[in-house]
């Protein structure tokens, strides 16, 4: 631990998102302290690297691992690169400069970063499966990719605005739905894609859902305050979760893209 790293009551209570969270914290700090606090032990260390590194991992790997040359709609492997990568470097930007000396508002502006990033992957990562479930239905999937994506900016204003990280999750709920819609019409044999495609986004939604419900509720850092301050608290275990996300998101992704360069529709 860094002998400026914060032991006693938080020098600033905007900080301390978390309430369970004892010890640990930073000091208000310059970009370059800021910066510096990637080296030494910290609150807030585990939140950066839980998505820092696979952010790094998923830039170098995802454009290596989509199989372009065999990829029709090219725009669709674009989006998805990008809606794998925004959640991370939202969350990243955040955590490691949340505590700078410009106070309150550079705090808030880093928030909204950090939900926008949250709000582009619940977009563009959508898109693809509404494309592919519609992919026989011209006219029906580009009034449903508009309307998805009219609705999801108003989504963003949500819970860019929220004040409360229940209030923010609701702001989601809707595009969840709206995904669940385009997942039944795929069992019910309506709709287009990949036969394990559907599995792969089920195990998506799942595990984002109980990253979010862990989150909210604390757990475990709710039953022994203090004994999570530096790691395994609930906001590193979504962390985790929402990883394991974005890789089921890549691979029920990557499964459509090729079966759309296979696949016939039947008008054809």
């Amino acid at each position: 631990m860094h002998p400026d790293c914060w032991t006693g009551p938080i020098l600033h209570p905007i900080l301390q998102f978390n309430k369970y969270v004892l010890t640990g914290y930073r000091p208000i700090s310059s970009v370059q302290d800021c910066v510096r606090s990637l080296f030494y032990l910290h609150n807030e260390l585990g939140n950066i690297y839980s998505h820092g590194i696979p952010l790094l991992c998923f830039l170098v790997l995802l454009p290596l691992n989509i199989p372009w040359s065999q990829i029709s709609v090219t725009w669709l492997g674009v989006v998805h690169f990008l809606a794998c990568l925004s959640p991370q470097l939202g969350s990243v930007v955040y955590h490691l400069f949340m505590n700078h000396e410009g106070g309150e508002p550079v705090y808030h502006t880093l928030l909204k970063l950090d939900v926008c990033g949250i709000c582009m992957i619940n977009t563009l990562g959508a898109l693809p499966i509404v494309y592919t479930t519609l992919l026989c239905y011209p006219f029906i999937r580009s009034v449903a990719l508009l309307v998805y994506i009219l609705l999801s900016s108003h989504a963003i204003y949500c819970a860019v605005t929220a004040r409360s990280s229940v209030r923010r999750l609701r702001s989601f709920a809707w595009q969840a739905l709206f995904r669940f819609s385009f997942f039944l019409l795929r069992w019910v044999g309506l709709g287009g894609g990949s036969p394990t495609s559907l599995r792969h986004f089920l195990m998506m939604d799942a595990l984002a859902v109980l990253g979010g419900v862990i989150n909210i509720t604390r757990i475990p850092e709710r039953f022994r305050p203090g004994l999570f301050d530096y790691w395994c608290n609930s906001h590193q275990i979504m962390h985790v979760l929402v990883v394991g996300s974005i890789l089921y998101l890549h691979w029920g992704v990557l499964d459509d893209l090729l079966w759309i360069n296979s696949y016939n529709c039947p008008s054809d």
